[in-house]
């Protein structure tokens, strides 16, 4: 039975378990973000957030808190790597180090690099020391892995970007929100006018019927005194006749 047993197990013993939620964490502190696996990223979450949490109280105690959930080690030791192509080296979440603050010996291994456990105790903490709580998001990609199918999704830290911002230009509700209120307001600004213009073709509307009424019935009085002359001529050239 399931008895006393906390969270996902995603199918591994605890000590597995454990490295890779260090190895996830640590990967996402360097870099900003991570692409896993759905189930992965929602069981790592809580446990980035609270270290995150632990590292904003500061002070010894939290730096050998931290130490003792990571695993402190160099980092950022890429940037000086010359088969990393430029293009990989920017980074939107932290200041990286020059090149010249990396060095490696004579076997090409990191002999001076940051530190993992100072970057989170200083750049993490400070990024998220106004914001209480919810430091990462999950965002679905809606890809694929290989082989078994599985949803992928990036893991990223949280920043101080709006959601219009996120790629460059206004939401598509907002665009049809901007449209509607548009339209609304020309409508309310051409309002009175229409109104004027329909109250005088109302008031037209009557004279105009009257002047077709008028023009009517004027028409056969018209009509009947030329009937009448046409008749009386009809009758005078039949008199001459008989006369003749």
């Amino acid at each position: 039975m399931r008895h006393r047993i906390y969270g996902k197990q995603l199918n591994r013993t605890s000590s597995h378990r454990r490295a890779m939620f260090r190895n996830l964490a640590a990967g996402l502190f360097e870099h900003g973000e991570i692409e896993t696996t759905l189930p992965k990223a929602k069981a790592v979450q809580p446990f980035v957030e609270r270290i995150i949490t632990i590292a904003k109280r500061g002070g010894f105690t939290a730096r050998r808190r931290i130490e003792s959930m990571l695993n402190d080690r160099k980092i950022h030791a890429w940037v000086a790597d010359p088969n990393v192509p430029d293009g990989k080296k920017d980074n939107d979440y932290f200041d990286l180090p020059e090149e010249s603050e990396i060095e490696f010996n004579r076997y090409g291994e990191v002999r001076k690099a940051p530190r993992l456990v100072q970057h989170v105790m200083t750049a993490i903490a400070e990024r998220f020391a106004d914001r209480d709580g919810g430091y990462t998001r999950i965002v679905r990609t809606g890809r694929h892995r290989l082989g078994d199918g599985t949803d992928l999704v990036i893991l990223q830290l949280v920043g101080e970007e709006d959601g219009a911002e996120l790629k460059g230009g206004t939401p598509v509700r907002r665009q049809q929100a901007n449209r509607r209120a548009a339209f609304a307001a020309k409508l309310r600004k051409g309002g009175t006018a229409a109104a004027t213009q329909e109250e005088a073709a109302i008031a037209e509307a009557p004279a105009e019927e009257a002047v077709a009424d008028e023009a009517e019935e004027t028409k056969p009085t018209d009509a009947a005194p030329e009937s009448q002359n046409d008749s009386g001529g009809d009758e005078a050239a039949g008199g001459e006749e008989k006369k003749d």
